[in-house]
């Protein structure tokens, strides 16, 4: 049973995890949306929801709380301000975990965490067939060099006739005799 257990362990010493936890609780409340895998945005959410909950309080001493785990001013700034008053009036659950698959390279379960009144995802903008590919080019007529006649593929008929010449070499070359000096098993 898995009483008294407190938080996971991620494979990390302890001053990894904290590390690890204070610069993905900094990348949430800076960009509000951040993938992670579903077990670290479970454990951040913790984090995450008591640095909010100090936001919403406010004052010196929750500021200098939450500068322990943040690792920018900016975003405790950002924190004791405009996210406070986004959720002055709710009282807890300012996360969410949305599970969106699996990894490619190791399999891991992946999820965004984002704070719930965030603003919504844009849809990706899907290129139509002749917008994909190249962008324009600038054309410079000084530096330009002409540009030659002849094609660097070879013509398919050369291509033909080099295949049949090895052919007709490998035809005509002698068949390799066995050494003198060795020995069939039967003999004595």
């Amino acid at each position: 049973m898995r009483h008294h257990v407190d938080h996971r362990v991620f494979d990390r010493h302890s001053e990894h995890r904290t590390a690890m936890f204070r610069n993905l609780v900094t990348s949430l409340l800076e960009a509000e949306r951040i993938e992670t895998t579903v077990a670290k945005a479970k454990d951040l959410r913790r984090i995450a929801e008591k640095m909010i909950t100090l936001g919403k309080k406010g004052g010196l001493a929750n500021l200098r709380r939450a500068l322990r785990t943040v690792k920018s001013k900016e975003v405790a700034k950002k924190l004791f301000g405009p996210l406070a008053e986004r959720y002055r009036d709710r009282p807890g659950g300012y996360t969410r975990i949305i599970r969106i698959g699996r990894r490619l390279g190791d399999g891991a379960y992946l999820a965004i965490i984002e704070l719930v009144d965030a603003a919504p995802l844009a849809p990706k903008k899907v290129k139509e067939k002749g917008e994909a590919g190249k962008p324009e080019k600038q054309e410079k007529t000084e530096t330009r060099k002409p540009e030659k006649e002849k094609s660097k593929k070879p013509d398919k008929e050369k291509a033909k006739k080099t295949v049949k010449a090895d052919k007709s070499k490998k035809q005509d070359a002698p068949k390799k005799k066995a050494k003198a000096g060795t020995k069939k098993s039967g003999q004595a």
